[in-house]
């Protein structure tokens, strides 16, 4: 089975985007370990776990119950109380590379790190299946190949897309300000920019209800030879089992 790799910030990232792939690729049989700044475990964004501050929007935004099962499960795991220290990652101690997202401020240590880059660069230059959703795919965009471009360049991938982006903003903007809205420039474009033609990247449907184990094709991702990306936490068991179903194939990315 495969060691994948989960790094992440110290907190803020997304729970469900972080947690639904560790609880599909452990029941699989794979061995998933995780890496943050100091080697101390993380902690998700609460705000998506509880509910709190989302309003009426609540039920609608926060985590649904799978996923915080999923957490509560991941967060009691050993791999996860006893996390790498990013500086030590090295690319050959990693069979796949998965890349959640998450939208608070905490998320931009990690989306801005240049180690976390630089094992980016090297898992792709490794070709070896690599995962990012959502804000993921923001890390995933800013890792430089040698040629210094982006290693998206000459590939398709989704992302957060400005739909999705600006309409969570706008359901909370008036009490939460720019929580939802990580960068004045949205994911979407940012992403896009670092491609060889904006048509590479790819909206999908109409997003408007979570998948779920039973209902995969709810979910939308977009696969690259070894690489597969999502869009937003709804995607993510359709893009949990699309990164697990890599291995076991070849070539990587």
């Amino acid at each position: 089975m495969a060691i994948v790799l989960i790094p992440i910030p110290g907190n803020e990232f997304d729970p469900t985007e972080t947690a639904v792939p560790w609880q599909v690729l452990t029941a699989l049989g794979h061995a998933v370990e995780f890496a943050t700044p100091d080697g101390k475990p993380g902690a998700a964004d609460e705000r998506m776990l509880t509910g709190r501050g989302l309003g009426i929007f609540r039920t609608v935004l926060r985590a649904d119950d799978y996923a915080r099962r999923a957490y509560a499960a991941m967060a009691d795991a050993n791999s996860f109380r006893n996390p790498r220290r990013w500086s030590d990652v090295s690319v050959g101690s990693f069979d796949g590379l998965l890349l959640p997202g998450g939208h608070a401020p905490g998320m931009k240590t990690y989306l801005e790190s240049p180690i976390l880059q630089a094992v980016v660069a090297a898992a792709f230059a490794a070709r070896k299946p690599v995962g990012a959703i959502c804000h993921g795919v923001v890390l995933a965009a800013r890792s430089r190949a040698a040629d210094g471009r982006s290693v998206l360049f000459g590939r398709k991938t989704t992302a957060l897309t400005r739909r999705l982006e600006f309409t969570a903003w706008a359901m909370t903007a008036l009490w939460l300000g720019r929580y939802y809205r990580t960068y004045p420039t949205p994911v979407q474009d940012e992403v896009t920019a670092a491609l060889a033609t904006p048509a590479d990247f790819l909206a999908g449907p109409l997003a408007t209800v979570r998948d779920a184990p039973g209902r995969l094709e709810v979910g939308f991702t977009v696969r690259d030879a070894g690489y597969v990306s999502a869009r937003w936490p709804g995607d993510a068991h359709r893009f949990a089992a699309d990164f697990a179903a890599l291995f076991g194939e070849a070539p990587g990315p």
